[in-house]
């Protein structure tokens, strides 16, 4: 569960500028995609051309195992899709082919907030607090929030909270229960004031996703069911697996391509936790759009009423739940997500009446934002091929000139440590990731892209630098 404000790397395995980053965002950070700006109007690609953008995603890349495209646009709704739905399987996948979504779960956390406004049962500036179960303090600044403020990352809240301690990180969130969300909020000492700055926050919208369940009482499941996917028709858009999708759903795979575990939210449902298909959320955008009557026309309206500049030195708006990208007809609104094994985009560009849909069964760097994107504009382009690492074979004890500890930020440390004949790298407080060796003196992550090079003197590295995302960040060792 990304803009120059958002992350620019999917909701997962987006390394920034520090170890932390590196390795708790690409396990635990559902995010937005990066922004891009749609140059003039243009025509949709045709089937074709768009199956050749999946086959080379797929086959040549390998950024995925399986991508799904809906497109709606002056002709209908068609599904262009590619690849399998798991490694080893051989049926194709499709249109009814269910995938995690991630953070485009917060444009529906959205909507239920806006439907609820419609009701009457909530306002915007509604605080926060005020909905949560009795002896759940906050302090004085974060007692402030207001709805609205979590819907459009203006809380003040961090992304994630500090007492996110996954005991299995392959399910991060899934032992995160509302006990210890209320433990964060009671203890938490904000450093600022809600309404004063915008910051991605999937511990905000997931706290709104919460308080919303406790207002209705019902689950966030149950919430989603009854206001959002059965009036509009959508019989797929779920968290908890149902009979019927037996044989069609996605499995998750990480980046390099092994299959990994689905996700269980808990407490932060509303941040990242539906499971839906191309086929649904075509539907979901032909709400959204107004190119189908629905019930919730007008909170989709509120959705997009209320917005406000995110300050980048760009043209992109935080409204509610949705990003809005370009201005005139260049203009887009989007959300993207992920989780550990799944990528997904959708989005539609007002002046031209096209939406899309772009699902995939892989959570790799490239993803499928620039699919998405290039679908509403041609003229935005798609992403270069990544660089592909190859692991050379040495002798593991050529590694134990690595083995330390580096300080890449006060307070924040990375070290390098071997298990039998594998080297690994673990930064403060987070679980380790295995580094694999490409050239002398230079290793690459297995799981994201990042790379670590030792600058060695004598028999031991006296230093090492992080390259990823065209940053270099060296980081000297710190012990004797």
């Amino acid at each position: 569960m990304a803009s120059a404000s958002h992350p620019s790397q999917p909701e997962i395995g987006f390394l920034s500028f520090t170890m932390r980053t590196f390795i708790l965002n690409w396990i635990v950070a559902m995010t937005l995609g990066t922004t891009a700006h749609a140059g003039s109007l243009s025509t949709t690609p045709t089937d074709a051309e768009i199956l050749e953008i999946l086959t080379d995603r797929i086959d040549r890349q390998q950024q995925s195992i399986g991508i799904v495209v809906g497109i709606i646009d002056a002709n209908g709704r068609r599904i262009v899709a590619y690849g399998r739905p798991a490694k080893g399987d051989p049926r194709p996948v499709d249109g009814r082919t269910v995938f995690e979504i991630g953070s485009v779960t917060k444009v529906f956390t959205a909507l239920l907030l806006a439907d609820a406004v419609e009701e009457g049962t909530l306002r915007l500036d509604t605080p926060v607090s005020t909905l949560l179960p009795a002896g759940v303090t906050m302090p004085d600044k974060q007692a402030a929030i207001t709805l609205k403020d979590l819907a459009m990352h203006m809380s003040g809240l961090p992304r994630l909270p500090s007492n996110l301690a996954p005991t299995d990180m392959g399910n991060p969130y899934a032992d995160y229960d509302a006990a210890k969300l209320y433990a964060f909020l009671t203890r938490h000492k904000p450093l600022r004031r809600p309404g004063v700055e915008h910051e991605y926050s999937n511990l905000g919208t997931g706290l709104l996703g919460h308080v919303l369940t406790l207002k209705a009482g019902l689950s966030y499941d149950e919430l989603v069911t009854s206001r959002i996917a059965a009036p509009l028709g959508m019989k797929d858009t779920a968290i908890t697996p149902r009979p019927d999708w037996s044989g069609r759903q996605a499995k998750g795979h990480d980046a390099a391509l092994e299959p990994v575990s689905d996700w269980d939210l808990n407490a932060l449902q509303g941040a990242g936790a539906l499971r839906s298909t191309a086929d649904d959320l075509l539907i979901f955008l032909q709400a959204a759009m107004g190119r189908t009557s629905s019930p919730l026309a007008p909170a989709f309206a509120t959705l997009l009423a209320t917005r406000l500049p995110l300050g980048n030195g760009d043209d992109d708006q935080q409204a509610l739940g949705w990003v809005i990208s370009g201005k005139g007809d260049e203009q887009f609104v989007w959300h993207n997500g992920g989780t550990g094994g799944y990528r997904s985009f959708v989005g539609y560009r007002p002046s031209t009446g096209v939406g899309v849909v772009a699902l995939s069964n892989a959570s790799t760097d490239v993803g499928v934002d620039d699919i998405g994107r290039h679908l509403l504009n041609s003229n935005a382009p798609l992403a270069p091929p990544t660089v592909r690492h190859t692991a050379i074979t040495v002798d593991p004890a050529s590694y134990d000139a690595y083995l330390g500890t580096y300080r890449l930020a006060p307070g924040f440390d990375l070290t390098i440590f071997r298990d039998g004949n594998r080297l690994f790298a673990q930064a403060t407080g987070q679980d380790r990731l295995e580094i694999l060796p490409e050239a002398k003196h230079r290793f690459f992550a297995k799981l994201i892209d990042a790379q670590l090079s030792f600058t060695v003197t004598g028999a031991r590295a006296e230093s090492l630098t992080l390259h990823q995302g065209g940053r270099d960040s060296p980081a000297p060792r710190v012990e004797k």
